[in-house]
This record gives C-alpha cells, structure tokens and sequence, in this order.
C-alpha cells in the first residue's frame, strides 16, 4: 500500500498555496517524497480555470477590493469558483503511476471521497456526469478542478462546510446557468466542526485511493507582531543577504514557549519596545523559503501565529544589525505596498480593518 503524507494546514494564502504545490509537484514526480494531502482553508479569492469566461465574473475589481476579494487567473481545469473561510479547499499532490493514468477516473475517485464524506454526516450527494464536482439536488456541494502534469496531479477540491454564500454572488459558479451552491451548514442547519469534516476526507481518501495516510506534524511555529502606533505600522529590513526585504518583527517560538510569550520576547529583541502583544486571531500555513533554513534538508511548512501591538507614537526603535539593516514607519497602504510576502499583507489587512477601523 502506498504512503500519503496528510498535512492539515491553517488558513493560507492562494499564491502561497500555489507556492506549495509547486514545489510538492516538483518534488513527486522526481520521486523524492511520497504522494501528498495538503488541507487548508484560503481567505476569500475567486480564480478563473483555464476554461473560464470572464462574463462569468459578476464584480468589478471596485467591488471586490471593498469585500476584500482578490482574484486570479490560474492553471486548473473548470470555469470560475470561490474559495473562503469555512471551506475545506483539498490540494491532492498524487502521481497517477503505471496502469492508472486516466484522469477522468481520477476525477470520479475524488468525487466519491467527497460522495462518501456527505454521508458520513448524513447527507446524500450525486455527481453530475457532465459537471465535476458532487451535488444535492441542482446545487453544488463541492468543486473539483485539477491539472495534471507528468502524471502528477495538482489543485483538487472545495468543500463547502459553513462557507458564506454571499460570495457566490460575485460570480456565476463554474460557470452554470440555473443551479446554485449549497454547504453542509445551509443542509444541516448546523455546521460539523472543521476538523471533523477534515478526518472524515482523510478517512475517505485512505479507502478510496488505497493509501496509509501519514499525518504529518513537524511544523515550524512561528510568532509575527505587526506593530502600529494607531496610525502607521512598523517594518523592519532584513539584511540583503536574508532577502533584503521588508516585513513585520517574525520569529520562532522556542520548544515550550506559548506563541504569545514568543511574540513578547521577538517584540523587545527585534526592536528594543516594550509593548503588550494582543491576538489578531489570524493563524497563517506556509511553505518556507528554503534559503531561511539552509540546514533543513527536506521542505519545511510553518504555523505562524499573529499578533498586534500598539506604541507610543515615536518611541525608539532599536534593530540588531546582525538581522535587519534598518527600520521605518509606514502607513498601511504603503506598507502593503512594500512588503513581499502574501501573508504578512493579510496580517496588515487584518489590522487595518479589525484594529485601525479602515478599509
């Protein structure tokens, strides 16, 4: 029986999300890792498949930048969809070996952990043979869209567990004339937890695809602060030969430290304040750039916990020299524009709403 490593992931970016599977799909087909479940959920995006329309986008870039909505173009097969919180969005990274090389099966397997998965929680779902995906009567429960390439599959799934359907007004969901969407919330009454929802996909997928699933835990965790004084926010530069880039105090949270204790201490080491440290309730999953952790001899995905903490307006900021080069305050929109990393702009997107009280 083969192996499949399941990693079940926070709330992660949709470059970042195609930053991992990038990287896994380049990984498998060399054969260098066994195949992969990546679990996740994405802050709002729309992405259009290589056999989107674009009159199947129902929103102006004005009104999606005012529900904090990004879209993309991307590489999977299928017309347009959403992803959002409380959605289960699946990312099977499987090579398709010798004698299994036919896709549309590979679809339909999909489709039947996902058939199996709604009725583990009592709800009776169908395909449609000539729209993927799984449906209770003429809306869709789950989208499926994938590519393949040298038989290793990327992109996958989305399942709708207590997804705010209010989004779907934004778009004519995978393009389809006539039928709607609908979640285990909106069938139930009553949402199931998250996690159960994920145990019972990896249950499914093991039966399904014939696979030992092995859960993998070894997560880098790592604290970020984003430091504001009410008005502007704090960056720092790392050196040039760290990337040389811009971004919030980030660090590691030591074996047996809490995440918030780590944020404490990575505040006063990184920039000499002293500061309380509140939750943004934002926990983010990423791929780590490899050149940050050059003992690492396999790919490393980090937890990344996040919080804020406000300053008097010019208190001194003092950075070691050994990590960044410099520091400077900025104002939001500046600082979006600055930074280089998908998840530190939703950390300042996340303050600027829920702490500055802007948009």
């Amino acid at each position: 029986m083969r192996q499949c490593e399941v990693r079940r992931l926070h709330r992660v970016t949709y470059e970042n999300g195609m930053r991992m599977q990038e990287a896994l799909v380049e990984r498998r087909q060399r054969d260098e890792i066994p195949d992969q479940l990546l679990l996740l959920e994405h802050p709002p995006v729309i992405t259009m498949g290589r056999a989107g329309k674009e009159t199947n986008l129902l929103a102006s870039s004005e009104l999606l930048a005012a529900r904090g909505v990004r879209f993309y173009e991307t590489t999977r097969g299928g017309d347009v969809t959403y992803h959002g919180p409380g959605q289960i969005v699946g990312y099977p990274i499987v090579h398709l070996g010798e004698g299994r090389r036919d896709i549309r099966k590979y679809v339909e397997a999909v489709e039947e952990v996902l058939i199996r998965t709604a009725e583990d929680f009592g709800v009776s779902a169908r395909r449609w043979e000539i729209n993927r995906g799984i449906w209770v009567g003429a809306d869709k429960l789950a989208a499926i869209g994938v590519r393949v390439a040298r038989w290793v599959t990327s992109h996958g799934f989305a399942f709708n567990v207590s997804t705010d359907m209010s989004y779907y007004k934004l778009i004519t969901p995978c393009g389809l004339q006539g039928v709607g969407v609908t979640s285990l919330e909106r069938l139930l009454g009553q949402a199931p937890e998250i996690d159960e929802v994920r145990s019972s996909i990896v249950r499914n997928f093991a039966a399904v695809f014939d696979r030992e699933m092995v859960e993998r835990s070894d997560f880098l965790q790592v604290a970020k602060v984003v430091i504001h004084d009410g008005e502007r926010v704090l960056l720092l530069r790392r050196q040039p030969s760290a990337g040389g880039n811009w971004q919030p105090v980030t660090g590691r949270i030591e074996p047996g430290e809490s995440p918030a204790a780590a944020a404490t201490r990575e505040l006063r080491e990184e920039t000499g304040l002293d500061a309380t440290v509140e939750p943004l309730g934002l926990t983010q999953s990423f791929l780590v750039d490899m050149a940050y952790l050059p003992e690492q001899s396999e790919s490393m995905f980090a937890h990344e916990h996040t919080y804020a903490a406000r300053v008097v307006p010019g208190s001194p900021v003092v950075v070691d020299p050994e990590e960044h080069e410099t520091h400077a305050w900025f104002t939001i929109e500046a600082a979006l524009d600055a930074i280089r990393w998908s998840d530190d702009r939703d950390a300042l997107e996340l303050l600027r709403s829920a702490v500055l009280g802007k948009r």
